[in-house]
Protein backbone atom coordinates (compact mmCIF):
# COMPACT_ATOMS: atom_id res chain seq x y z
CA UNK A 1 0.00 0.00 0.00
CA UNK A 2 1.43 3.62 -1.05
CA UNK A 3 0.36 5.88 2.02
CA UNK A 4 1.23 9.04 3.43
CA UNK A 5 1.93 10.86 6.30
CA UNK A 6 0.92 14.13 7.84
CA UNK A 7 2.86 15.14 10.97
CA UNK A 8 3.63 18.38 13.04
CA UNK A 9 5.23 18.42 16.43
CA UNK A 10 5.23 20.56 19.43
CA UNK A 11 7.85 22.90 17.85
CA UNK A 12 5.51 23.71 15.42
CA UNK A 13 8.16 24.77 12.42
CA UNK A 14 5.89 22.94 9.94
CA UNK A 15 4.69 19.76 8.66
CA UNK A 16 6.29 17.14 8.27
CA UNK A 17 5.39 14.82 5.10
CA UNK A 18 6.44 11.46 4.06
CA UNK A 19 5.37 9.14 1.44
CA UNK A 20 5.68 5.78 2.25
CA UNK A 21 5.47 2.18 0.73
CA UNK A 22 3.93 -0.22 3.50
CA UNK A 23 4.16 -3.92 2.97
CA UNK A 24 2.65 -6.46 5.58
CA UNK A 25 4.63 -9.80 5.48
CA UNK A 26 3.24 -12.54 8.19
CA UNK A 27 2.89 -9.94 10.33
CA UNK A 28 6.15 -8.01 9.99
CA UNK A 29 5.88 -4.67 8.55
CA UNK A 30 8.17 -2.89 6.08
CA UNK A 31 8.13 0.44 4.83
CA UNK A 32 10.37 2.26 2.54
CA UNK A 33 10.37 5.87 2.03
CA UNK A 34 10.06 6.77 -1.42
CA UNK A 35 10.02 10.96 -0.19
CA UNK A 36 10.05 12.97 3.27
CA UNK A 37 10.26 16.60 3.05
CA UNK A 38 8.59 19.24 6.00
CA UNK A 39 6.25 21.76 4.27
CA UNK A 40 6.53 24.89 6.53
CA UNK A 41 3.88 26.45 7.96
CA UNK A 42 3.22 30.65 6.81
CA UNK A 43 4.69 32.81 9.13
CA UNK A 44 0.96 33.78 10.29
CA UNK A 45 -0.39 30.71 10.89
CA UNK A 46 2.78 29.47 13.28
CA UNK A 47 2.41 32.51 14.90
CA UNK A 48 -1.49 32.06 15.43
CA UNK A 49 -0.89 28.38 16.65
CA UNK A 50 2.05 29.17 19.11
CA UNK A 51 -0.45 31.59 20.50
CA UNK A 52 -3.39 29.30 20.97
CA UNK A 53 -1.21 26.75 22.30
CA UNK A 54 0.34 29.09 25.11
CA UNK A 55 -3.77 29.60 26.34
CA UNK A 56 -4.29 32.68 24.57
CA UNK A 57 -8.16 33.29 24.41
CA UNK A 58 -9.67 33.26 21.16
CA UNK A 59 -13.72 32.48 20.19
CA UNK A 60 -15.22 29.24 18.99
CA UNK A 61 -15.11 31.16 15.53
CA UNK A 62 -11.92 31.75 15.67
CA UNK A 63 -10.70 28.14 16.36
CA UNK A 64 -12.70 26.46 13.85
CA UNK A 65 -11.08 29.09 11.26
CA UNK A 66 -7.63 27.75 12.56
CA UNK A 67 -8.74 23.98 12.38
CA UNK A 68 -9.72 24.47 8.34
CA UNK A 69 -6.82 26.83 8.25
CA UNK A 70 -4.14 23.91 9.42
CA UNK A 71 -6.22 21.22 6.76
CA UNK A 72 -5.57 23.24 4.18
CA UNK A 73 -1.70 23.37 4.56
CA UNK A 74 -1.50 19.88 5.98
CA UNK A 75 -3.79 18.89 2.21
CA UNK A 76 -1.24 21.55 0.60
CA UNK A 77 1.62 19.01 2.04
CA UNK A 78 0.17 15.81 0.70
CA UNK A 79 -0.80 17.31 -2.83
CA UNK A 80 2.94 18.75 -2.71
CA UNK A 81 4.54 15.52 -1.77
CA UNK A 82 1.63 13.07 -3.80
CA UNK A 83 4.16 14.48 -7.37
CA UNK A 84 7.26 12.56 -6.19
CA UNK A 85 5.36 8.98 -6.50
CA UNK A 86 4.31 7.55 -9.69
CA UNK A 87 0.82 6.52 -8.49
CA UNK A 88 -2.03 8.28 -6.38
CA UNK A 89 -1.24 7.07 -2.68
CA UNK A 90 -4.14 4.79 -0.98
CA UNK A 91 -4.26 6.41 2.30
CA UNK A 92 -3.43 9.55 4.46
CA UNK A 93 -2.79 9.06 8.17
CA UNK A 94 -2.69 12.81 9.12
CA UNK A 95 -1.50 13.32 13.00
CA UNK A 96 -2.88 16.86 12.75
CA UNK A 97 -1.64 20.15 15.62
CA UNK A 98 -1.56 19.49 19.04
CA UNK A 99 -3.14 22.91 20.07
CA UNK A 100 -3.81 20.85 23.51
CA UNK A 101 -2.78 17.80 25.67
CA UNK A 102 -3.55 16.80 29.00
CA UNK A 103 -3.28 14.02 30.62
CA UNK A 104 -5.68 12.11 32.80
CA UNK A 105 -4.96 12.75 36.58
CA UNK A 106 -6.14 11.26 39.20
CA UNK A 107 -10.00 10.06 38.50
CA UNK A 108 -9.96 13.11 35.92
CA UNK A 109 -10.49 11.74 32.40
CA UNK A 110 -7.69 13.49 30.29
CA UNK A 111 -8.07 15.36 26.84
CA UNK A 112 -6.47 15.58 23.73
CA UNK A 113 -7.03 18.38 21.02
CA UNK A 114 -5.71 18.44 17.12
CA UNK A 115 -6.94 20.48 14.31
CA UNK A 116 -6.27 19.59 11.48
CA UNK A 117 -9.66 17.89 10.71
CA UNK A 118 -9.40 14.68 8.60
CA UNK A 119 -12.59 15.40 6.61
CA UNK A 120 -11.84 18.33 5.31
CA UNK A 121 -8.16 16.92 4.00
CA UNK A 122 -9.95 13.86 2.50
CA UNK A 123 -12.34 16.47 0.78
CA UNK A 124 -9.22 18.44 -0.78
CA UNK A 125 -7.19 15.16 -1.52
CA UNK A 126 -9.35 12.84 -2.37
CA UNK A 127 -7.89 10.65 -0.44
CA UNK A 128 -8.82 8.35 2.30
CA UNK A 129 -7.78 10.01 5.38
CA UNK A 130 -7.34 8.84 8.80
CA UNK A 131 -7.15 11.28 11.38
CA UNK A 132 -7.69 12.01 15.71
CA UNK A 133 -5.65 9.29 16.55
CA UNK A 134 -5.20 9.78 20.16
CA UNK A 135 -8.97 10.59 21.74
CA UNK A 136 -9.39 6.49 21.93
CA UNK A 137 -6.38 5.46 23.31
CA UNK A 138 -7.33 8.29 26.46
CA UNK A 139 -10.70 6.74 26.26
CA UNK A 140 -9.82 4.01 27.36
CA UNK A 141 -7.91 5.46 30.04
CA UNK A 142 -5.08 5.73 28.22
CA UNK A 143 -2.36 8.67 27.94
CA UNK A 144 -2.84 8.67 24.28
CA UNK A 145 0.79 9.24 24.01
CA UNK A 146 3.79 8.23 22.96
CA UNK A 147 1.78 6.83 19.19
CA UNK A 148 5.13 6.16 17.91
CA UNK A 149 6.05 3.35 19.63
CA UNK A 150 3.75 0.81 17.91
CA UNK A 151 6.19 1.89 14.52
CA UNK A 152 9.45 1.02 17.03
CA UNK A 153 7.99 -2.35 18.09
CA UNK A 154 7.07 -3.06 14.21
CA UNK A 155 10.55 -1.83 12.79
CA UNK A 156 13.00 -2.17 15.64
CA UNK A 157 12.56 -5.51 17.67
CA UNK A 158 15.93 -7.25 17.99
CA UNK A 159 16.28 -11.20 19.23
CA UNK A 160 18.81 -10.77 21.26
CA UNK A 161 19.37 -6.94 22.16
CA UNK A 162 17.71 -4.73 24.75
CA UNK A 163 17.03 -1.54 22.38
CA UNK A 164 15.32 2.20 23.24
CA UNK A 165 13.85 3.74 20.59
CA UNK A 166 14.46 7.84 21.69
CA UNK A 167 12.77 10.28 19.75
CA UNK A 168 13.90 13.59 20.01
CA UNK A 169 10.75 16.37 18.52
CA UNK A 170 9.46 19.17 20.19
CA UNK A 171 8.75 17.20 23.14
CA UNK A 172 11.36 13.97 24.06
CA UNK A 173 9.62 10.14 24.56
CA UNK A 174 11.09 6.51 24.30
CA UNK A 175 9.96 2.96 23.98
CA UNK A 176 11.86 0.07 25.37
CA UNK A 177 12.05 -2.84 23.42
CA UNK A 178 13.54 -6.25 25.02
CA UNK A 179 14.47 -8.83 23.34
CA UNK A 180 12.17 -10.38 20.76
CA UNK A 181 9.90 -7.55 21.75
CA UNK A 182 8.14 -8.03 18.45
CA UNK A 183 6.66 -11.25 19.80
CA UNK A 184 6.24 -9.87 23.60
CA UNK A 185 4.59 -6.30 22.57
CA UNK A 186 3.23 -7.03 26.37
CA UNK A 187 7.03 -6.09 27.79
CA UNK A 188 7.18 -3.17 25.56
CA UNK A 189 6.86 -0.06 27.42
CA UNK A 190 7.16 3.96 26.48
CA UNK A 191 6.65 7.06 28.14
CA UNK A 192 7.74 11.08 27.10
CA UNK A 193 10.99 11.70 29.03
CA UNK A 194 11.66 15.34 28.61
CA UNK A 195 11.43 18.27 27.09
CA UNK A 196 13.09 17.51 23.79
CA UNK A 197 14.08 20.37 21.24
CA UNK A 198 11.29 23.33 22.42
CA UNK A 199 13.26 24.80 24.80
CA UNK A 200 16.49 25.07 23.35
CA UNK A 201 14.58 26.56 20.06
CA UNK A 202 12.58 28.49 21.92
CA UNK A 203 15.53 30.24 23.75
CA UNK A 204 17.95 29.93 20.68
CA UNK A 205 15.27 32.30 18.89
CA UNK A 206 14.93 34.41 21.95
CA UNK A 207 18.57 34.90 22.99
CA UNK A 208 20.27 34.64 19.36
CA UNK A 209 17.31 35.33 16.82
CA UNK A 210 17.89 32.24 15.11
CA UNK A 211 15.55 29.65 14.51
CA UNK A 212 17.15 27.21 16.51
CA UNK A 213 20.72 26.02 17.61
CA UNK A 214 22.09 24.44 14.64
CA UNK A 215 24.09 20.88 15.13
CA UNK A 216 24.59 22.69 19.00
CA UNK A 217 27.45 24.94 17.89
CA UNK A 218 25.80 28.04 19.84
CA UNK A 219 25.70 25.77 22.94
CA UNK A 220 28.95 23.94 22.39
CA UNK A 221 30.35 27.73 23.21
CA UNK A 222 28.98 27.67 26.99
CA UNK A 223 29.48 25.69 30.22
CA UNK A 224 26.38 24.06 31.66
CA UNK A 225 25.66 25.05 34.96
CA UNK A 226 24.93 21.77 36.42
CA UNK A 227 23.52 22.85 40.24
CA UNK A 228 20.35 24.67 38.42
CA UNK A 229 20.06 21.35 35.83
CA UNK A 230 20.12 19.06 39.18
CA UNK A 231 17.22 21.66 40.64
CA UNK A 232 15.29 21.42 37.59
CA UNK A 233 15.70 17.28 37.56
CA UNK A 234 13.53 17.35 41.11
CA UNK A 235 9.97 18.81 39.06
CA UNK A 236 7.20 16.59 39.83
CA UNK A 237 7.20 15.71 35.83
CA UNK A 238 10.99 14.16 35.68
CA UNK A 239 10.17 11.87 39.33
CA UNK A 240 6.87 10.98 38.06
CA UNK A 241 6.80 7.23 37.44
CA UNK A 242 5.18 6.34 34.04
CA UNK A 243 2.95 6.07 31.91
CA UNK A 244 3.27 10.08 31.28
CA UNK A 245 3.20 12.58 28.84
CA UNK A 246 3.04 16.26 28.30
CA UNK A 247 3.66 18.88 25.82
CA UNK A 248 3.68 22.91 25.81
CA UNK A 249 1.57 23.01 28.74
CA UNK A 250 3.96 22.24 30.84
CA UNK A 251 7.12 23.21 28.62
CA UNK A 252 5.21 26.31 27.87
CA UNK A 253 7.00 30.21 27.12
CA UNK A 254 6.15 30.75 30.82
CA UNK A 255 8.22 27.78 31.72
CA UNK A 256 11.08 28.66 29.49
CA UNK A 257 10.44 32.53 31.44
CA UNK A 258 11.08 31.33 34.87
CA UNK A 259 14.02 28.71 33.61
CA UNK A 260 15.88 32.06 32.26
CA UNK A 261 15.15 33.96 35.51
CA UNK A 262 17.19 31.80 37.16
CA UNK A 263 20.28 32.30 34.76
CA UNK A 264 20.86 35.44 35.24
CA UNK A 265 24.37 35.14 36.42
CA UNK A 266 24.81 33.44 33.11
CA UNK A 267 26.00 34.46 29.42
CA UNK A 268 23.76 34.08 26.49
CA UNK A 269 25.69 31.44 25.45
CA UNK A 270 26.02 29.33 29.04
CA UNK A 271 22.19 29.29 29.24
CA UNK A 272 21.68 27.32 25.86
CA UNK A 273 24.65 24.95 27.32
CA UNK A 274 22.47 24.15 29.97
CA UNK A 275 19.30 24.26 28.26
CA UNK A 276 20.85 21.69 26.19
CA UNK A 277 22.48 19.79 29.09
CA UNK A 278 19.29 19.81 30.89
CA UNK A 279 17.51 17.94 27.74
CA UNK A 280 20.38 15.47 27.89
CA UNK A 281 20.09 15.34 31.41
CA UNK A 282 16.72 14.36 31.60
CA UNK A 283 16.71 11.75 29.11
CA UNK A 284 19.36 10.01 31.03
CA UNK A 285 17.76 10.32 34.09
CA UNK A 286 14.73 8.69 32.94
CA UNK A 287 16.65 5.77 31.71
CA UNK A 288 18.52 4.97 34.94
CA UNK A 289 15.10 5.90 36.89
CA UNK A 290 12.73 3.91 35.16
CA UNK A 291 14.21 0.94 32.74
CA UNK A 292 13.95 -2.27 33.95
CA UNK A 293 17.21 -3.14 32.08
CA UNK A 294 19.72 -0.29 30.84
CA UNK A 295 19.75 -0.64 26.93
CA UNK A 296 22.44 -1.91 24.78
CA UNK A 297 21.97 0.27 22.29
CA UNK A 298 19.85 3.68 21.49
CA UNK A 299 18.13 4.84 18.47
CA UNK A 300 17.59 8.52 17.97
CA UNK A 301 14.93 9.84 15.88
CA UNK A 302 13.13 13.06 15.01
CA UNK A 303 15.14 16.32 14.72
CA UNK A 304 17.27 16.49 17.87
CA UNK A 305 19.37 13.58 16.20
CA UNK A 306 20.64 15.72 13.99
CA UNK A 307 22.44 17.88 16.72
CA UNK A 308 25.63 16.80 16.86
CA UNK A 309 26.54 18.59 20.06
CA UNK A 310 23.61 16.89 21.58
CA UNK A 311 24.26 13.48 20.43
CA UNK A 312 27.54 13.83 21.77
CA UNK A 313 25.91 14.68 25.00
CA UNK A 314 24.05 11.72 24.76
CA UNK A 315 26.65 9.34 24.07
CA UNK A 316 28.54 10.21 27.19
CA UNK A 317 26.11 10.01 29.63
CA UNK A 318 24.23 6.84 28.10
CA UNK A 319 27.58 4.66 28.27
CA UNK A 320 28.00 1.90 27.56
CA UNK A 321 24.63 1.99 25.35
CA UNK A 322 25.65 2.74 21.77
CA UNK A 323 24.01 5.51 20.41
CA UNK A 324 22.81 5.95 16.84
CA UNK A 325 20.07 7.34 14.70
CA UNK A 326 17.80 5.28 13.16
CA UNK A 327 19.42 6.17 9.94
CA UNK A 328 21.79 3.95 10.33
CA UNK A 329 18.63 1.32 10.35
CA UNK A 330 17.44 2.17 7.01
CA UNK A 331 14.87 5.12 8.63
CA UNK A 332 15.07 8.42 8.06
CA UNK A 333 15.21 10.48 11.19
CA UNK A 334 13.67 13.41 10.37
CA UNK A 335 10.59 11.23 8.83
CA UNK A 336 10.07 8.78 11.40
CA UNK A 337 7.44 10.66 13.10
CA UNK A 338 5.17 10.91 9.50
CA UNK A 339 6.32 7.58 8.82
CA UNK A 340 4.77 6.74 11.78
CA UNK A 341 1.39 8.14 11.30
CA UNK A 342 1.21 6.37 7.80
CA UNK A 343 1.79 3.09 9.10
CA UNK A 344 -1.22 3.92 12.13
CA UNK A 345 -3.28 4.72 9.18
CA UNK A 346 -2.50 1.64 7.34
CA UNK A 347 -3.30 -0.57 10.99
CA UNK A 348 -6.41 1.22 11.07
CA UNK A 349 -7.61 0.60 7.46
CA UNK A 350 -7.18 -2.91 8.64
CA UNK A 351 -8.67 -3.04 11.70
CA UNK A 352 -5.81 -3.38 13.92
CA UNK A 353 -4.92 -1.76 16.84
CA UNK A 354 -2.68 0.82 17.04
CA UNK A 355 -1.82 1.44 20.53
CA UNK A 356 -0.09 -0.58 22.87
CA UNK A 357 -1.38 -0.31 26.19
CA UNK A 358 1.79 -0.84 28.37
CA UNK A 359 2.94 2.12 27.00
CA UNK A 360 -0.01 4.67 27.25
CA UNK A 361 -1.50 3.06 30.38
CA UNK A 362 -5.15 2.28 27.99
CA UNK A 363 -6.87 -0.69 29.68
CA UNK A 364 -7.23 -2.09 26.28
CA UNK A 365 -5.83 -2.32 22.52
CA UNK A 366 -8.17 -0.24 20.66
CA UNK A 367 -8.59 0.87 16.85
CA UNK A 368 -6.78 4.72 16.54
CA UNK A 369 -8.29 7.19 14.35
CA UNK A 370 -10.89 8.49 12.40
CA UNK A 371 -11.62 7.35 8.56
CA UNK A 372 -12.86 9.88 6.50
CA UNK A 373 -13.75 9.35 2.78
Amino acid sequence: MLAIGLMSGTSVDGIDAALVEICDRHNHLETNLIAGYTYPYPADLRAEILAVCAGEARSLQQICELDDRIAESFAQAAIAIMEKGVKKPDLIGSHGQTVFHRPPVAKKMGYTVQLGRGALIAKLTRITTVSDFRVADIEAGGQGAPLVSMLDVLMFSDPTKYRVCQNIGGISNLTYLPPNSIENKAQVFGFDNGTGNVLMDMATQKLFGESFDRDGAIAQQGKPDLNLINNWLKQEFFITTPPKSTGRELFSPDYLAARLAECQHLSNYDILATLTEFTAMAIAKSYRDFLPVFPNEVLIGGGGGSNGYLMERLQDLLAPAIVKRTDDFGMSSDSKEAIAFAVLGYLRLNGRAGNLPSVTGAKRSVLLGEIYT
